[in-house]
């Protein structure tokens, strides 16, 4: 599958989506995105939920007009989310058979499979998450198998809601999750029951890194490979340069994380080895070690007139050295924090195109 069709304009695969959870990219805007060659945003159905509110969101026209934003909008259904604070924090929520419970600040929020997909379609969103039951590589078997079972039945419920109230005119597309966390009998159930009910598209779902940090590979390969070709394959949460290019080869075409503009906040910037004379040089099929890491405000970069990397384009690099931007981040200016973010997802863009 090379191209993601959607109401809002085709999106070359493979394809990077940077976070805007609460509806915003921190410290940049969507000129700046366009620019970066950013195809499209993943916003968070429930933290939307609770802030500003569907109906707010609604009532201003929804999503892309709230935001500002006219490309492609993904909105995770939250559960993911939901279920790691609830993981960290039992007293904030508890998984029921039919519905998440949230508890927080006072507040009470539950999250059904009918109220995530009722609230994506109020927010025009082009393509939706079914709402899924998340685990962890490591939990045992019991209740991985619960949470194929559950995700299943209310993968079914969100199906149903769709149908029932997605329009014909910018009809957007809903895509189903696959549960099963290490176990490939597991996978293969939840894949199969999906796969009956008419998604178009499957993320992977679960943590995709082990508790060492290391990609979870032959369970995400495996995974790849019960979806059809046809479809859009969806590694969410994979992000780190070198895994992105590992799953692209397994067969993944859709990828989102915070880590380029988290990074860029934390004054950590990706470049291209400077051993290549070009981008269109990068064969990453050869080689790991493709990138580095500069950190602006080490002090060699005091006086260095050098843009961050010259095989990038990105506004920061056209107009400005690394001195200027060390000395933008040093003073603690915002727009050094926008110049590192415009950077790092530049040059995830530009991995994409090297990519496809």
């Amino acid at each position: 599958m090379t191209n993601l069709s959607l109401s809002r304009g085709n999106v070359p695969l493979p394809a990077f989506f940077p976070d805007a959870t609460r509806g915003v990219v921190r410290t940049v805007d969507s000129a700046d995105l366009v620019n970066c060659g950013v195809q499209g945003l993943v916003m968070n159905a429930y933290h939307l939920m609770t802030k500003p509110g569907a109906a707010t969101i609604k009532s201003l026209g929804g999503l892309h007009r709230f935001a500002g934003w006219e490309r492609p909008i993904i909105t995770d259904s939250g559960g993911f989310q939901v279920f790691s604070l609830i993981r960290e924090n039992a007293a904030l929520g508890e998984i029921r058979p039919n519905e998440i419970i949230f508890r927080r600040d006072g507040k009470k929020t539950t999250l059904s499979p009918e109220k995530c997909i009722q609230s994506q379609l109020s927010y025009g969103s082009d393509v939706l998450m079914a709402l899924d039951y998340c685990t962890h590589p490591s939990d045992p078997y019991e209740i991985q198998a619960k949470a194929v079972d559950v995700t299943i039945k209310w993968g079914k419920r969100c199906m149903d809601t769709f149908m029932q109230h997605a329009g014909t005119k910018h009809k957007p597309l809903l895509f189903g999750i696959v549960q099963g966390g290490n176990d490939k009998a597991l996978r293969k159930q939840c894949a199969a029951a999906l796969l009956e009910m008419g998604y178009a598209g499957f993320g992977f779902g679960g943590w995709p890194l082990d508790e060492n940090g290391h990609l979870t590979e032959e369970i995400l390969a495996y995974t790849a490979e019960l979806i059809p070709s046809s479809m859009v394959k969806y590694a969410m949460g994979v992000g780190k340069p070198e895994n992105i290019v590992a799953c692209v080869k397994m067969g993944f075409n859709l990828f989102d994380c915070v880590i380029p503009t988290r990074e860029a906040r934390h004054n950590r910037l990706y470049v291209f080895n400077e051993e290549f004379e070009a981008p269109a040089n990068i064969d990453l099929g050869l080689t790991r070690d493709f990138y580095q890491y500069i950190y602006p405000l080490d002090d060699i970069y005091r006086r260095d007139p050098r843009p961050i990397s010259a095989l990038c384009d990105c506004y920061a690099c056209v107009n400005y050295s690394r001195a200027y931007i060390r000395h933008l981040l040093s003073i603690g200016d915002g727009l050094g924090s926008r110049l590192a973010t415009i950077h790092n997802l530049r040059f995830y863009t530009m991995l994409m195109e090297i990519l496809s």
